[in-house]
């Protein structure tokens, strides 16, 4: 694929300083861009490459101030990070999901649907009663259960597991190895000390551009659904428990745990290896700290929590420093105590 700056500029809403007919073939790294390349400039360590770069195009901030002459055309947008993340969207689009068709073997049930212009890989299953909607792509060995619903240009790669009656909303992604509505963790303890299986017999509720990392598993609900609300983001390893709601432009980093019937704000970050327990509310824009642990609900709106149990940043953090100093405290503690008795046998 090759485009001019010019056309480039159009797509983003910019204005061209330079050669609009020049031809952009590829995308990279400002420090590691050719000629015939396109990067994009945000944040401001970078930008000695910006006189230096090999790119033929550069996308940089309407309001940047120039230092010096720069080789490469500029594309002055209002936000760069934002634009070079539209083409990388873009261009993801046209390269891994430019194919089209059915590789066989590949299944298809009674009474389900896909519309038109869509992928189904070799060895790729979908059950019973499902709607597909259009432009949707379904890499090898993909596995859709009876009455599905996937909306509109959704990708589901390889080994992908879509249990029966998961609603999955238009522009998702679903990365390899994903589980979506698997048994939420219900068991109840008899009298013998063993444990009864409660059935699950919710579902998985994606709504619009929602992305659901490798390897990342979204139990079904006991009742009722487990929703990952809109343009949330979950990442590789993450376990999402029955039940719960993960609100609209959330994100989610590795290796995270949310225990069941817990209700997580929206804009909410929750960093790596972070733990919540079950049947707690986060308030919306929480932040949760990597590898803290939360234990209770969080009411007020925008807090920053840090460690386990997690409570506010600032009292974590002087109540890490304290804890540092606690042989040094212990030891002062002791002489006091030793002088004061000195005194007293005085």
């Amino acid at each position: 694929m090759e485009f001019t700056v010019g056309q480039i500029a159009e797509v983003l809403h910019g204005v061209v300083e330079g050669d609009a007919s020049l031809r952009i073939d590829r995308l990279a790294k400002i420090e590691e861009a050719q000629a015939g390349a396109l990067s994009f400039l945000s944040n401001l360590k970078y930008e000695p490459h910006l006189y230096t770069t090999g790119a033929s195009a550069v996308i940089v901030s309407k309001t940047l101030t120039l230092k010096q002459a720069v080789p490469a055309a500029l594309i002055r947008v209002d936000d760069p990070y934002t634009s070079f993340t539209t083409l990388l969207e873009f261009y993801q689009q046209a390269t891994r999901t430019g194919r089209r068709g059915v590789e066989e073997p590949a299944f298809m049930g009674t009474g389900s649907t896909i519309g038109d212009n869509h992928y189904r890989g070799a060895f790729s299953y979908i059950g019973q009663d499902c709607r597909i909607g259009r432009d949707v792509v379904i890499f090898p060995q993909a596995y859709i259960g009876d009455r599905c619903v996937i909306g509109d240009g959704t990708i589901i790669y390889a080994g992908a597991k879509i249990y029966a009656e998961t609603v999955i909303g238009a522009r998702c992604t679903i990365h390899a190895g994903a589980v979506l509505g698997s048994d939420g963790f219900g068991f109840a303890p008899q009298p013998d000390g063993s444990y009864k299986t409660i059935p699950q017999i919710g579902n998985v509720v994606l709504e619009d551009n929602v992305s659901v990392g490798a390897n990342a598993t979204i139990d079904c609900a006991t009742m009722g659904s487990t929703i990952i609300r809109e343009g949330a983001k979950i990442d590789n390893l993450v376990q999402i428990a029955h039940n719960v709601e993960v609100g609209s432009h959330t994100v989610i980093a590795a290796q995270t745990g949310v225990s069941g019937s817990t209700k997580i704000g929206s804009f909410c970050v929750l960093a790596g290896q972070a733990g919540v327990a079950g049947h707690l509310t986060l308030a919306n824009r929480t932040t949760v700290t990597a590898q803290s642990g939360v234990g209770k609900s969080i009411k007020a709106e925008g807090v920053l929590l840090q460690g386990s149990p997690a409570f506010n940043l600032r009292d974590s953090l002087r109540a890490n420093a304290i804890f540092r100093h606690l042989p040094e405290i212990e030891r002062r503690l002791s002489d006091l105590e030793r002088n004061s008795s000195m005194s007293e046998k005085s």
